[in-house]
């Protein structure tokens, strides 16, 4: 099984490295400091499995997220336990979710191999962060008043923020949350919660389902792109638009120039009537007014 460590601590990275080439039936194929580098190794490489760091300098964890799910599985290993992160990893196609202290090293090799089977493991905060959606799906669905959304969005500088000066971005929040100390972890069983590759789906479905409270009538999860003929190519630059990517990092995570990605953008724009990229995100996400 080949696999690619993402995280931008040279340290973490050495000691995931050492452990998951350990086993006989894995191999660390490439190393990452930041979503870029994950994104160009696991195009050139094609691995199984990507573990992927949230807050890295550069391209993190959130913005590189759609582009690598579509080459690989990918299970966030991260010191971040914020809700609304894990929340949106799911949202972005994460197979799992991992925080650091809360898993020993063989449930980590449990995981990852799980993981190129379809399956899917999330530490205690992940899979609390996604009952509490569960509930408050459950709770909206039912009516009830005072089930509001527990968080607006992700903290500053994640998922795709881009530099005003239109190179890449770097890093809005440089430093990780510290893991819990042992006094926190007291009462909380040291084990990983599996879930069914369906239920999986199901969860990652009603995530997309919660951002449609306050649209006119909500909206569905998946929109309908079938309206807008995008080539290949074009459909793939407007995910990385839609992820927050700015014309730099979507040239390097393509391999292509950036006129070229300008191109492309340019026509992008024709196709879906749109003057801007936050307009043509919306659209192309199906969060825009006129959907019609």
């Amino acid at each position: 099984m080949r696999v690619v460590v993402a995280d931008d601590n040279p340290v973490v990275r050495a000691g995931l490295t050492a452990l998951l080439s350990g086993r006989p039936d894995i191999v660390v194929v490439a190393e990452a400091a930041d979503g870029r580098e994950a994104c160009e190794a696991a195009r050139e490489l094609r691995p199984d499995v990507v573990l992927l760091d949230v807050r890295m300098p550069g391209v993190d964890g959130i913005s590189a997220l759609p582009y690598l799910v579509r080459i690989a599985p990918v299970v966030m290993l991260t010191y971040s336990r914020e809700s609304e992160i894990v929340r949106e990893s799911l949202r972005r196609g994460a197979g799992g979710y991992l925080v650091h202290g809360e898993f020993t090293a063989d449930q980590l090799i449990t995981a990852v191999r799980d993981t190129n089977h379809g399956g899917a493991h999330f530490t205690r905060t992940a899979a609390g962060a996604l009952l509490a959606q569960v509930r408050q799906d459950a709770d909206r669905g039912a009516g009830r008043e005072g089930a509001g959304r527990e968080g607006a969005g992700l903290p500053e500088g994640l998922g795709g923020a881009e530099a005003s000066d239109g190179n890449l971005a770097q890093g809005s929040i440089s430093s990780r949350e510290q893991p819990a100390s042992p006094a926190d972890e007291v009462g909380w069983p040291q084990e990983l919660s599996a879930i069914s590759p369906h239920l999986l789906s199901r969860l990652q479905s009603n995530v997309g389902q919660s951002s449609s409270a306050g649209w006119p009538g909500g909206r569905a999860a998946v929109p309908d792109r079938s309206r807008f003929p995008l080539s290949a190519r074009e459909a793939e630059i407007m995910d990385l638009i839609a992820s927050g990517m700015n014309n730099q990092q979507i040239a390097a995570t393509c391999f292509i120039s950036e006129k070229t990605v300008k191109n492309h953008i340019n026509r992008i724009f024709a196709k879906l009537h749109s003057t801007s990229r936050s307009e043509a995100a919306a659209k192309w996400l199906g969060t825009a007014w006129d959907q019609g």
